[in-house]
């Protein structure tokens, strides 16, 4: 397992470009396994859960070649095997959105109990419901789930709860079913959206996308496209909270300001403003007039639970005291005691941390619990004194392509060590 040794304090300035979204990537990914024929698809991050996907889909039977540094022809000729083992679908929790393709496609599939970040509990149970809801028998035994159904029929769906993977996973279920599927209290994620456009793309008839109430009309047959993949807004807003950071010196490239309405409101309101050119943003901030704030995440559009790690870095940085409430994990706060061994102030009751600035960061030897937790500890250890060595960076490498690379090109002192 590696580690990134991190000299704080360096001045950070020039061009970061914005990945592909790797929530994004991944179901449109899974996705090529409901329509046989070749596709072309853009913008893919070079990323460990990438890879985990495409190692899936090779074992599902399709031909996969990389064409250009984020551009892949995928080629499905027919399915091998409609079994998803273990040992792929046990690294990544977003192995299991094959579920849905493969009952369009085939009427039948077998995963393994999904994996992935150890950051609360992620339940299926919504999936599962939604594809029984859709005609679809399931099992559960020796530690796969099966599902099959002669035929899928569109039905109106209520989600308990608008899991995003959820939500993605029963539109892939309903776009070849008969009849029309209504999905309500779905998620309303960009990344869901941008499954939906290409499904659309290939043929698919989905309204609503961006709502909560998403309409499936099904259709006979989809037909392979080509596709560019939104950039990635956490990662987006990850280097937008470095820049603050580090005066605001670095221009992020290929950003979607709209992703970010909700993450952009609270920044302005600590006192950060943004100059926005296109896809090139660039922040305007003094962080001695940077001022405490509250914070809840909340579903899409609300404040993302994937930046709330990184917030939580600059707001130890504001005098006076902020709180951080999340409500979608419930084991997400993993990061704090590790913010707390770089000299940081933060106490956690329940749902809710306070946190108390400004903090002096130092250095120290820390743990990339997770992949957000890993990526505020990167922010945390450039802006501070001295060095930091921060382990399990694998996490890391889960969620941001050629991280070191990207920053040591700003000015970054940064470099990989196993």
């Amino acid at each position: 397992m590696g580690k990134y040794i991190i000299q704080g304090g360096k001045t950070l300035s020039g061009v970061l470009p914005v990945s592909g979204a790797k929530n994004a990537t991944l179901p449109i990914l899974a996705c090529t396994l409901i329509a046989e024929g070749t596709y072309f698809l853009n913008n893919v991050p070079a990323l460990k859960d990438v890879e985990v996907m495409i190692k899936l889909l090779e074992h599902f039977g399709l031909k996969i070649e990389k064409i250009a540094q984020n551009s892949y022809k995928i080629i499905n000729n027919g399915l091998q095997t409609l079994e998803a083992p273990y040992e792929l679908v046990s690294i990544m929790r977003a192995s299991f959105l094959v579920m849905g393709p493969l009952l369009a496609h085939r009427g039948e599939a077998r995963v393994s109990m999904p994996g992935g970040c150890a950051i609360g509990n992620r339940p299926i149970d919504i999936h599962l419901k939604g594809f029984e809801q859709l005609g679809a028998t399931i099992k559960t035994e020796h530690g796969f789930i099966s599902a099959k159904a002669k035929n899928l029929i569109g039905k109106e769906i209520y989600l308990d709860f608008p899991t995003v993977t959820g939500t993605e996973n029963l539109i892939m279920a309903a776009v070849l079913s008969k009849g029309i599927t209504i999905l309500n209290n779905a998620a309303r994620e960009p990344e869901v959206e941008d499954l939906g456009n290409f499904l659309n793309k290939m043929g698919a008839k989905i309204t609503g996308l961006g709502t909560d109430r998403i309409i499936i009309e099904g259709v006979e047959k989809l037909f392979p496209c080509e596709y560019n993949i939104i950039p990635d807004r956490i990662e987006a807003g990850t280097f937008l909270i470095l820049s603050a950071l580090t005066g605001g010196n670095i221009v992020i490239k290929g950003v979607n300001m709209e992703h970010l309405t909700s993450f952009k409101t609270k920044l302005e309101e600590i006192g950060i403003n943004f100059k926005i050119n296109g896809d090139e943003v660039q922040v305007q901030a003094d962080l001695n007039n940077f001022k405490p704030t509250n914070i809840i995440t909340l579903p899409y559009p609300g404040f993302p639970t994937d930046l709330q790690a990184q917030t939580i870095v600059l707001l130890a940085m504001i005098k006076g005291n902020s709180e951080m409430k999340e409500t979608i994990f419930e084991n997400r706060f993993r990061h704090v005691p590790e913010l707390n061994r770089m000299g940081a102030n933060i106490k956690i009751e329940g749902n809710v941390a306070s946190i108390n600035g400004p903090t002096n960061f130092q250095g120290a030897e820390v743990e990339a619990t997770d992949l957000r937790a890993g990526a505020c500890l990167v922010i945390a250890g450039l802006i501070s004194s001295n060095t930091t060595i921060l382990n399990n960076i694998e996490h890391i490498e889960r969620g941001y392509e050629n991280l070191v690379e990207r920053l040591q090109a700003i000015g970054a002192e940064i470099k990989k060590s196993e």
